[in-house]
């Protein structure tokens, strides 16, 4: 089953119902968080270095960084789509689809 994952963050569970629920809000952390602001894992999340290309060069940078951020950080789902919603002051959202692996 396909999930769409966004970056807006209402609020964390820290006790999620499922395990679903846990992977999707382990990805929106991913997605949220700039790649070396995390001081003992300075690779996590999503490199921020597109900020400034194009939109084109800028969307496609940041489907290969959330793609190999979510197949590292989060193995128990894979990106299968990404879509990005771009404001008119230039910010790019993304909105992630994601397969969940069936556990044994």
């Amino acid at each position: 089953m396909n999930y769409l994952v966004d970056t807006n963050f209402s609020a964390i569970n820290f006790a999620p119902a499922n395990e679903v629920e846990e992977i999707l809000q382990n990805i929106k952390t991913i997605l949220s968080t700039t790649k070396f602001s995390v001081p003992l894992d300075r690779d996590f999340g999503v490199v921020a270095s597109a900020l400034d290309s194009p939109m084109e060069i800028a969307k496609a940078k940041l489907a290969t960084e959330i793609i190999s951020a979510v197949a590292k950080y989060e193995p128990r789902a894979a990106v299968t789509n990404i879509y990005f919603e771009a404001e008119i002051d230039g910010v790019l959202k993304p909105k992630v689809e994601v397969m969940i692996y069936e556990q044994a």
